[in-house]
């Protein structure tokens, strides 16, 4: 028999960190614990630093729900560290959220599933100081050909991304990836509609959210993201029914063969014969005003307060 959930659940929401990306955690979290508490849950949002630890070993708090983007955050760590603790937690736990981190891993996992995802190689920062840029660089272009989209091995947020249209301009996005990790993938880019498609686990089953189209007068980048303005969003995407069924199908596939837990979120490129390419997947969406995730929510027919409750008691629930 599941345990009786309380009728007012204690939730720490984590935001912020030490990644490049804590004022979207920040945003994310802040957002989370207003929609919680106006659903009745007792929530307080920490940061991640050196009082956490002591805060929920003193308050046992009935959940952890980690909002936090980028490294830590989504690699496993800090999840490791909430199991250590003995606590639950709202997501993926440490072990599929490290195979989901790397989109390398994460791409080869889902094409052994079935889906499609554009051709790419990885490449560390330290065989081109061994080896030498321009050869390399050369290589890619020859097998890969042109346009290519250049990005960190890990990361979110569209950090250190780069669509690349001639060769002259690949050490360039090199550089600007190198910035934030050590490691670049580089993948043959796939012109088409750009869709993000969530999921959510209700009553033990995922079930994906209506897909959101995204129009951009230039690069989906970090700008686009998170300030109002440059990015037109189509809560539902504009696609045929058949398509959209592949959209919805390709992220729950995803989400079960990586083993996410409770949410997730599905990048996705749909080319010209309705084809939907697998670009990456994140362990704990955005959550701000401009996000994916409550977009697809609130298109879908759910009022976050009831949704993201939810969300708590199924993690609460969970074996």
């Amino acid at each position: 028999m599941p345990p009786a959930l309380p009728a007012s659940p204690r939730v720490v929401v984590l935001a912020g960190g030490l990644s490049h990306e804590r004022d979207v955690s920040i945003r994310s979290g802040r957002r989370v614990a207003d929609a919680l508490r106006t659903a009745g849950v007792d929530v307080s949002v920490h940061d991640v630093d050196a009082d956490l630890v002591p805060v929920l070993t003193e308050a046992r708090p009935d959940l952890v729900w980690p909002l936090l983007h980028g490294a830590s955050g989504e690699d496993g760590a800090v999840r490791d560290v909430l199991e250590l603790l003995g606590l639950r937690s709202v997501g993926t736990g440490p072990r599929a959220s490290r195979i989901a981190w790397s989109k390398p891993i994460a791409k080869t996992s889902v094409t052994r599933a079935g889906l499609a995802t554009p051709e790419f190689v990885t490449l560390p920062q330290s065989l081109f100081r061994e080896l030498g840029a321009g050869r390399i660089l050369d290589a890619v272009v020859d097998k890969l050909g042109l346009p290519l989209v250049v990005k960190p091995a890990q990361g979110g947020s569209a950090l250190g991304v780069t669509l690349v249209r001639t060769a002259e301009d690949l050490p360039r996005a090199m550089v600007a990836c190198f910035a934030y990790s050590d490691t670049a993938l580089i993948e043959r880019a796939v012109e088409g509609t750009e869709l993000a498609v969530s999921v959510v686990e209700l009553d033990g089953e995922p079930v994906a959210l209506p897909p959101v189209e995204i129009v951009t007068d230039g690069p989906y980048d970090y700008d686009a993201r998170y300030n109002p303005g440059r990015t037109e969003y189509f809560a539902p995407a504009r696609l045929s029914p058949e398509v959209t069924e592949r959209a919805t199908q390709a992220a729950l596939v995803a989400h079960q063969t990586l083993g996410l837990n409770h949410l997730s979120r599905t990048d996705l490129i749909i080319d010209a014969d309705g084809t939907p390419w697998f670009l990456e997947v994140n362990v704990a969406p955005g959550m701000t005003e401009t996000s994916l995730f409550p977009q697809a929510a609130e298109a879908g027919g759910y009022e976050l307060p009831a949704l993201y409750r939810r969300v708590v008691e199924g993690a609460l629930t969970d074996d």
